[in-house]
């Protein structure tokens, strides 16, 4: 692994130096520890690109990217590509909106022009664990075993099947510890719980099997007290993406596109694990925290209503993930377009649910009820719209990549 090029990637809308100074020091881990070339790309859409670009200064192989510096760079690579809709694909990979997975597939098109083996992503609202008096870098776990071939793979444990031993790694990812993953502690004992949360389970689902989906959705792990690491097939409820590497993957599948939700970029956890692709799951997990600004009204409401969306999309992304075989776009392209193709009325009854759910939890969740009733339509729409875009996307991606390789980042 030793002068290996990796990307380690923070997309922000918010202000995080604090976050900022924690991997800048996991990316000088990995050059102490490791000998890799790391480059420490920050995906700036927050108004605070001053002070970040202080903490960033004290690193090597720094991309600290605004979004015009974003803009310019997709604008050259989507010329490169000649792929059909340039200002729609544009749109796509820098929308106006907020979205998880554009602003990753982002990351992941600036490290193939870097020449990057592999992407570790971390996201702008956590800090790092502490064990023993030093710090606990997922960036150590991940370079033992990613883009390796799994037999030669470095974990703690293995179970995975011999015959896959030739392939290489593709993910290497671990969970949290701290707050949920989705910001709805606050109701967890309360009875509605149950009634909101279960919805994103896959349809045909049975009381036990939600019940279980239930206690185990979005808790993270117990804290590291000592390495430990499987190579397998992941398992996708035990990790997460702001704690998570990809090396080969990424660059034949992107993220699902969808904007004001939740959980679209967990894609390639499951395109990993129905490929039966070789992964290590490891406990260096991060800490996760939620920000001030997501306890007020409009960050409360906007969230709660990234999460009504999220149950929509499972409708569709459940007959993506119960079909998919394989890791090839022009493939899952084909699954995803079948998914737009099913009846309405299971998410028409998925959004009645989802309004009563809020309403029966009272108190500022009567106002997500309220809204959610206001933009049903839309959101309905919405929802399968998105899987169109996915679409294109995935359609597209293996030109962008390819553009992306011969395109300088400025």
């Amino acid at each position: 692994m030793r002068g290996r090029r990796v990307c380690l990637a923070v997309p922000t809308n918010r202000e995080c130096a604090a976050t900022l100074t924690e991997v800048v020091a996991e990316a000088e881990y990995a050059r102490e520890q490791f000998g890799a070339e790391v480059h420490l790309l920050v995906l700036d859409s927050s108004a605070h690109y001053a002070g970040h670009a202080e903490v960033l200064s004290a690193a090597t192989h720094v991309w600290h990217l605004d979004e015009a510096a974003q803009r310019d760079f997709l604008v050259r690579v989507i010329k490169a590509a000649g792929v059909a809709k340039p200002d729609l694909m544009l749109d796509l990979m820098l929308p106006g909106a907020l979205s998880y997975g554009a602003c990753t597939n982002r990351a992941f098109l600036i490290a193939a022009a870097l020449g990057c083996a592999s992407v570790h992503r971390r996201d702008s609202d956590l800090y790092f664990q502490t064990y023993e008096g030093a710090k606990v870098f997922p960036i150590h776990a991940e370079l033992l075993a990613l883009g390796r071939p799994a037999r030669a793979a470095v974990a703690t444990e293995v179970r995975l099947d011999p015959a896959l031993g030739d392939l290489p790694v593709a993910l290497v990812g671990g969970s949290f510890v701290g707050d949920m993953s989705v910001d709805i502690e606050d109701i967890r004992g309360h009875e509605g719980y149950f009634d909101l949360v279960s919805l994103w389970a896959a349809p045909g689902t049975d009381e036990a099997g939600k019940r279980a989906l239930v206690e185990e959705s979005f808790t993270g792990s117990p804290a590291y007290d000592g390495e430990r690491s499987v190579l397998d097939v992941v398992d996708p409820m035990r990790v997460d993406m702001h704690n998570i590497a990809f090396a080969g993957l990424h660059e034949r599948v992107p993220l699902p596109p969808a904007t004001d939700t939740i959980g679209s970029d967990y894609f390639l956890i499951h395109v990993a694990h129905r490929a039966q692709l070789p992964a290590v799951v490891h406990n260096r997990h991060i800490v996760n925290f939620h920000t001030a600004e997501r306890k007020t009204d409009a960050g409360f409401l906007a969230y709660q209503m990234r999460f009504a969306k999220f149950i929509l999309s499972m409708y569709y992304f459940h007959f993506i993930y119960e079909r998919m075989t394989g890791d090839d776009p022009a493939g899952i392209a084909e699954i995803a377009r079948a998914s737009t193709w099913q009846p309405r009325e299971h998410n028409e009854a998925q959004i009645d649910r989802a309004e009563q759910a809020y309403r029966r939890l009272g108190g500022r969740f009567a106002g997500v009820a309220d809204l959610i009733r206001e933009r049903r339509e839309p959101l309905l729409a919405e929802a399968r719209r998105d899987i169109d875009d996915f679409v294109l996307l995935l359609e597209a991606w293996p030109a962008l990549i390819a553009a992306a390789r011969g395109t300088a980042v400025q």
